[in-house]
């Protein structure tokens, strides 16, 4: 347990003892003084409720703020450095480029390939800690955009790992509103996972629209029907020797929750199919 954590528990309990025993006496007081009975029941166990929540609530805004301010000081640390790291890496790239232009030797291009494809990975890195955080101390604007420009990146970024996998795309100008970040993150996991388990034979992977549902259709082996209650779940994976931790669909199912977008699997003769219903966060145009 953190001394933060022990801090807030032990300063709860001091409140709520103090909060009590005030309480206790003061019934004990009214009760001598007025009795109890039906008649006056409501009259003296109402303000002592009252005054025992007044009291609780003012002592935990007094003795709790400084933990609070602990925590602003840190978020704003926290996000003035993540800032602060995107430009030794803009510098980095910079250079590359510059000297990319200048040298033509085989061995020192590919040396400069290596440290571009780093300083690219540390890049990306970078935006996940920044989205990270903004998700969890910040509210996240909603931006406007299209799908088929989301799904049509998405399918860039996996380029050079399809191998031989056939990926089908007909996505119409469907506009959209909601974090983007998250959104780009939750396509790329359902096409990571729909190439990861993908057929061994004529591998294909299709991506459609129609009315107002996204779907994403993998060929291969079939989704095991007891598992189809627990995919979702954090660090679970249906074939433990694929690479990964089993994070991908666990996110992607707190994404759709958190934004209201309907999830649906549907396990066919020859692979499985996610549907995402883009209704609540789709612009009518």
């Amino acid at each position: 347990m953190n001394s933060k954590r022990k801090d807030f528990l032990i300063s709860t309990s001091i409140i709520f003892t103090l909060t009590l025993i005030v309480t206790l006496y003061l019934n004990y007081v009214f009760i001598s003084l007025f009795g109890l009975n039906q008649e006056n029941f409501i009259f003296v166990i109402l303000p002592l409720i009252i005054f025992a929540l007044t009291i609780f609530l003012t002592l935990m805004k007094t003795i709790l703020k400084p933990l609070f301010k602990s925590d602003e000081r840190l978020q704003k640390s926290v996000k003035e450095t993540i800032h602060e790291l995107n430009i030794p890496v803009s510098t980095i790239n910079m250079n590359i480029q510059l000297l990319e232009k200048n040298i033509e030797d085989e061995k020192s291009l590919k040396r400069l390939k290596r440290i571009k494809q780093a300083s690219n990975n540390l890049l990306k890195l970078y935006e996940t800690m920044e989205y990270n955080i903004k998700k969890e101390i910040d509210t996240i604007d909603s931006q406007e955009f299209f799908l088929d420009e989301i799904i049509n990146s998405s399918i860039d970024k996996f380029e050079d790992i399809k191998k031989d996998t056939i990926i089908d795309s007909n996505i119409p100008k469907i506009k959209l509103s909601t974090d983007i970040n998250g959104f780009e993150k939750t396509i790329d996991n359902l096409i990571s996972n729909a190439l990861k388990y993908n057929s061994k034979e004529k591998p294909k992977v299709s991506i459609a629209y129609t009315d107002t549902t996204l779907s994403i259709y993998n060929k291969g082996d079939k989704i095991d029907t007891k598992n189809l209650f627990i995919i979702f779940e954090k660090y679970f994976q249906e074939d433990s020797s694929k690479d990964g931790f089993g994070l991908g669909l666990s996110m992607v199912k707190e994404f759709c929750d958190k934004n209201k977008i309907i999830i649906k699997i549907d396990t066919l003769d020859d692979g499985n199919r996610f549907s995402l219903d883009l209704k609540n966060i789709l612009i009518k145009q």
